[in-house]
């Protein structure tokens, strides 16, 4: 769940519906942005999230705090254009407990992310969170195999790379999407399990 200007923005009654179709089928993710404890407390009683997304600009501490105080797993969202933007990173390790890289907004952006841009993948090559790290921005069918194999990421966020409009999902995009990351993962694990052997 994100602030009203996102064309995503679902109301509590809309996250319960949905976690209810989702439940046992996949993990439950909210997402929010700068969200005080009040709408927090709303969110888990409505939606029992098995993660809470944090996607403004919550301090380790507030991560740290929100963790403590509502007991759901967290997972902080990081804005990458560069590889400065990466060491932000090292102060959230072992506090969230999951990193989303993101492609950084564009300085005129309206919203922290779902703007569906990229950035250079190959910055994560380096791999300093112990690829404890999902991957967001820019993605859709056509480029989520590229960016699983080049930023070693341990899952992939999408967004409004499966949607036919802006917060429009398009069960067609959804499937060809899951498939291709799939296969990816697949191929990525076992090329890892050949090299163990030959090493």
């Amino acid at each position: 769940m994100s602030p009203a200007p996102s064309p995503r923005h679902v109301s509590l009654d809309q996250a319960a519906e949905l976690g209810r179709k989702a439940c046992g089928r996949a993990k439950i993710v909210a997402l929010t942005v700068d969200a005080g404890d009040a709408a927090l407390e709303d969110i888990v009683a409505a939606l029992a999230p098995d993660v809470l997304q944090l996607h403004g600009r919550e301090t380790p501490v507030r991560v740290a705090a929100i963790g403590r105080t509502f007991g759901v797993a967290t997972m902080k969202a990081i804005g990458v254009a560069a590889d400065e933007d990466l060491a932000a990173a090292k102060d959230y390790a072992g506090v969230a407990d999951l990193i989303l890289f993101d492609a950084k907004p564009p300085k005129d952006a309206r919203l922290p992310g779902g703007n569906g841009a990229p950035f250079d993948w190959r910055l994560l090559e380096k791999g300093s969170l112990d690829g404890r790290y999902l991957l967001s921005g820019g993605l859709d069918a056509d480029n989520v195999a590229e960016a699983i194999v080049l930023s070693g990421a341990l899952g992939v966020d999408v967004s409004s790379g499966v949607e036919s409009a802006p917060g429009v999902k398009d069960n067609s995009k959804i499937a060809v999407f899951v498939a291709r990351a799939r296969d990816a993962f697949a191929g990525r694990r076992a090329s890892a399990t050949f090299a163990g052997r030959v090493a």
